[in-house]
């Protein structure tokens, strides 16, 4: 465990990376300072979990792959999908097993595993997880374009089409339907059933 625990150490600053690392697609649409990596997978884990309960799945493990799915990032960036067409990244469980070599073997596994199951897309959980990532895709351009970012349209419209859960497409037409403060004005007004 000595020799690994530099390794391990090294691995949670370099997941550190992401909160500082921004969500390139937004800087393409004129978001000057858009969200971070972190800050993405925060919400997408959230948002998977909500999915997942309601599509009857396990809602931790959703939670917890989507806590894991952008971490590759640390090491390709946040690749935007123009630049995909002329890059080709290596492949995401490949760039995690070279991010965990050499760390304790339970914590190796453990993040491995999130991310094959994840990119494999079988499980309930990986399907849900994977709407989350466009959900909130989808949520963080209406909060942009209600900020006054007009060039958002395409990463709605994109996250829209790649939805396959009921929930999660019941989720982005409401979404879509309020505004992102709408919230706040039921609370203010005594709604206590929000």
């Amino acid at each position: 465990m000595a020799e690994e625990l530099p390794r391990l150490t090294g691995l949670l600053y370099e997941i550190g990376l992401l909160k500082r690392y921004k969500r390139t697609g937004w800087l393409v649409a004129g978001v000057r300072d858009p969200e971070s990596i972190a800050d993405h997978s925060f919400r997408t884990a959230v948002i998977a979990s909500v999915i997942t309960a309601l599509e009857g799945g396990n809602p931790e493990r959703a939670a917890f792959m989507s806590l894991f799915h952008d971490t590759q990032e640390t090491r390709v960036t946040d690749i935007p999908y123009i630049g995909k067409r002329y890059l080709k990244a290596a492949p995401n469980e490949e760039v995690t097993a070279d991010q965990v070599r050499g760390v304790p073997e339970p914590v190796a596994e453990m993040v491995s595993g999130a991310v094959g199951e994840y990119e494999e897309k079988t499980s309930l959980e990986a399907v849900c997880a994977r709407d989350a990532d466009k959900l909130e895709c989808l949520i963080q351009a209406v909060e942009y374009r209600e900020q006054g970012h007009q060039n958002v349209q395409p990463w709605i419209d994109s996250s829209l089409a790649a939805l396959k859960t009921a929930s999660a497409k019941r989720l982005a037409d409401e979404a879509l339907r309020t505004g992102s403060l709408e919230w706040v004005t039921r609370v203010l007004n005594g709604d206590r059933d929000t």
